[in-house]
């Protein structure tokens, strides 16, 4: 080899030696398979590191830009009922005025000691608005109007004057009473969760009557309704504010209920404190028995609130 390889001429030189090195690449098997791995893990990881700062620097650029709602895509803010919206946190010192209107039932007790006013109970509804004074520490004063019909009837027993017997005679009774209300309420409310609030109330109010007409069905002989007259008892359809009740009738009143967002249901009991009856003095003589007359009204009612 090295015999083949020594020519005195230059350009003959230079393809021996060309030659030489091709045979000794040969001889040690020199393979390029673990250079071109190296480099393209050294390219993946240049790649990879490129595309992760691209990733972060596009991120922070769009969490700095406004979001902007799109024409013809906003969405309208409907809170009715919705579980999941947030209460504001309120200021456990803010005052405040809130409207409300309310409509429910109501059911009145009139308890009477005297012959002319049997005990009676009367259903019907009660309807009206009312402004509430928000006061610190979840107190607060509510008060307003309220108009209540009601309507009842009962059937007044009497023994006759005639017969030995038991046999009885009676009056049935249809009254139907317009009532006028003015509350005063002390509230207290406990939040529950979210926009679910617990209240509880009490204080006075003044139930003002309008109209009680009294519409009487006799079922009496002319004797027993002779003698009725004669002991002064009413056998005619009257209005009984006008000669016989008073038309104050100041009521104590407990209640309480729960509360959703705007919504509100609540309920409560009233208590009649004061004698309804014009001149209670008069005393009804029948059978040897003295009746003082007396009469008062409680009331009971469950009703719906909505805030405007």
């Amino acid at each position: 080899m090295k015999k083949i390889c020594t020519v005195t001429n230059g350009n003959s030189q230079f393809w021996a030696q060309s030659y030489y090195f091709f045979c000794i690449f040969q001889k040690k098997s020199v393979s390029l398979q673990p250079i071109c791995e190296r480099m393209c893990r050294m390219a993946s990881k240049k790649i990879a590191i490129i595309v992760f700062l691209a990733c972060f620097v596009t991120s922070a650029l769009w969490a700095d830009e406004p979001t902007k709602p799109k024409p013809g895509y906003q969405i309208e803010d409907n809170t009715f009922f919705d579980p999941d919206k947030k209460a504001e946190k309120e200021d456990p010192y803010r005052f405040a005025v809130e409207y409300r209107l309310e409509a429910g039932y109501a059911q009145h007790w009139q308890r009477s000691q005297a012959p002319t006013f049997p005990d009676m109970y009367l259903h019907g509804a009660r309807l009206g608005a009312t402004f509430t004074f928000v006061l610190p520490l979840h107190f607060s004063i509510e008060t307003g109007a309220l108009y209540t019909i009601l309507y009842g009837r009962q059937e007044q027993h009497w023994r006759s004057v005639t017969a030995q017997s038991t046999k009885t005679e009676y009056i049935k009774h249809r009254v139907l009473a317009h009532n006028f209300t003015i509350p005063v309420r002390m509230f207290y409310t406990i939040p529950v969760w979210k926009q679910l609030n617990l209240f509880f109330y009490t204080g006075p109010q003044l139930h003002i009557g309008l109209a009680q007409n009294d519409y009487m069905d006799k079922h009496l002989s002319l004797e027993a309704l002779r003698w009725m007259r004669d002991q002064g008892v009413r056998t005619e359809p009257y209005d009984r504010m006008i000669d016989e009740l008073c038309r104050a009738n100041i009521q104590w009143g407990v209640g309480g209920g729960i509360e959703w967002d705007r919504y509100r249901l609540q309920s409560g009991y009233d208590f009649g404190l004061n004698n309804l009856v014009n001149n209670p003095n008069i005393v009804y003589k029948i059978q040897n028995l003295g009746y003082r007359s007396y009469m008062s009204e409680w009331g009971w009612y469950v009703s719906f609130c909505y805030k405007l």
